[in-house]
């Protein structure tokens, strides 16, 4: 399935993606937030163009227990992720054509480049230590 929804009954599915190397689109929201509902049907539409990467919609009170202490400002967040690497983690206009454009552009880099420019910058480096899913999902499944 290339888009669901996070739940209790999911996260181990979404845990083996990430452990198989499947790029992981995550877009962390609310359930109040109207924003966030108008994006979930462009969201949703952006994932049936991409069915061999895994698209998560993950409602950050519903699943406050696995997000934790993230630093989410605005709505909606992007969390790109490729195994334990995240590539893109911030805010994002409720547009997706933006988001594709940064997916895109991290499809193309070789392992050895996303490893570099995971720690290339202090902000980066601190989406590894803070942002990436398969670490919090090991400590909640």
């Amino acid at each position: 399935m290339s888009y669901q929804k996070l739940d209790q009954t999911n996260r181990r599915q979404l845990a083996e993606a990430l452990r198989n190397d499947t790029w992981v689109v995550a877009c962390l929201c609310a359930g109040w937030c109207g924003s966030c509902r108008e994006y979930d049907l462009a969201f949703s539409a952006w994932a049936q163009r991409y069915p061999q990467h895994h698209f998560v919609w993950i409602d950050i009170e519903d699943q406050a227990d696995l997000v934790g202490d993230l630093d989410i400002d605005n709505f909606p967040t992007l969390l790109i992720e490729r195994g334990a690497t995240v590539a893109f983690f911030g805010p994002m206009e409720p547009d997706t054509r933006l988001a594709e454009r940064i997916l895109l552009s991290q499809l193309d880099k070789s392992d050895g480049e996303l490893q570099r420019e995971a720690i290339s910058t202090p902000e980066r480096r601190q989406w590894q230590e803070e942002c990436s899913l398969l670490d919090k999902l090991a400590d909640v499944i």
